[in-house]
């Protein structure tokens, strides 16, 4: 799955995020997702999530639900 359905998208799943700071270089980040950011259903660009670290940035792969 590729982040960009929000219904996909849940507290608690282990995702890739890409941070704004990495969006150039594609850099991806492994976490767990805390508060899900993105209002709309859809976002061409991945669902916008907080981790549970902090770190805030848009999924790229959903890894699996805990």
């Amino acid at each position: 799955m590729n982040g960009q359905h929000r219904e996909q998208v849940k507290p608690g799943c282990e995702v890739d995020i890409v941070l704004k700071q990495d969006q150039s270089s594609g850099r991806l980040t492994r976490g767990i997702v805390k508060d899900i950011l993105t209002n709309s259903a859809f976002h061409p660009h991945g669902i916008k999530v907080r981790l549970t670290d902090g770190q805030v940035g848009r999924v790229k792969a959903i890894i699996g639900e805990s």
